[in-house]
C-alpha cells in the first residue's frame, strides 16, 4: 500500500488542499457504481458522509475496511461516521492505526 503524505499542492500563489473526497464502489472507473460516500477531512481526522448503495443495502465489512485503508494512505488517525440503528442515530468512532506497524487492529467507539 502506497502512502500519501501530502494532502495539498501549491502552484504559483494558491495551495490547493484536499478536504473533500467523494468514494464510489464500482470495479472500473466510468462504470455504474454500486455505492457511493463522501468523505470530509479535518486535520488528522475524517468524517464519512452520506453513505449510499444502490440497494439501499448496509455497507459491509469490505467496504468499512476499504475506507479504514483509504485513512491509513493518508495517514489519519480517526475516521467518524453515523449509522442509523433500530430508527436512531448512532456515531462511530475508528482510531486508525499506523499502517507501518505490523499487527494493525481496528478499534470502534460508539456515542449517542
Amino acid at each position: 500500500m502506497e502512502t500519501m503524505t501530502s494532502r495539498y499542492t501549491q502552484i504559483g500563489d494558491w495551495i490547493f488542499e484536499v478536504k473533500m473526497v467523494r468514494a464510489l464502489r464500482v470495479k472500473n472507473y466510468g462504470d455504474p457504481y454500486t455505492g457511493t460516500a463522501n468523505l470530509t477531512l479535518t486535520g488528522d481526522s475524517v468524517y464519512i458522509d452520506t453513505q449510499m448503495t444502490k440497494d439501499g443495502d448496509n455497507f459491509s465489512r469490505v467496504d468499512s475496511l476499504a475506507f479504514y485503508k483509504f485513512c491509513q494512505m493518508l495517514e489519519l488517525k480517526q475516521m467518524n461516521y453515523d449509522k442509523i440503528r433500530n430508527g436512531q442515530r448512532v456515531s462511530k468512532t475508528v482510531e486508525i492505526a499506523d499502517s507501518r506497524l505490523r499487527h494493525s487492529h481496528l478499534t470502534v467507539a460508539y456515542s449517542k
